[in-house]
């Protein structure tokens, strides 16, 4: 599954869903690289 995450205020990055953390952040997978961050919120 795809998912976003925020680094910082300015940077987004999107990657294959990895694992999700007790403190709320995520990591996603883009190629060989995983990124941790805060999840975009979906809106209706």
């Amino acid at each position: 599954m795809m998912r976003t995450i925020v680094l910082g205020s300015c940077v987004s990055i999107q990657g294959q869903f990895e694992k999700s953390h007790p403190d709320g952040r995520i990591s996603v997978r883009v190629g060989e690289k995983v990124f941790v961050g805060t999840p975009v919120v979906k809106t209706a």
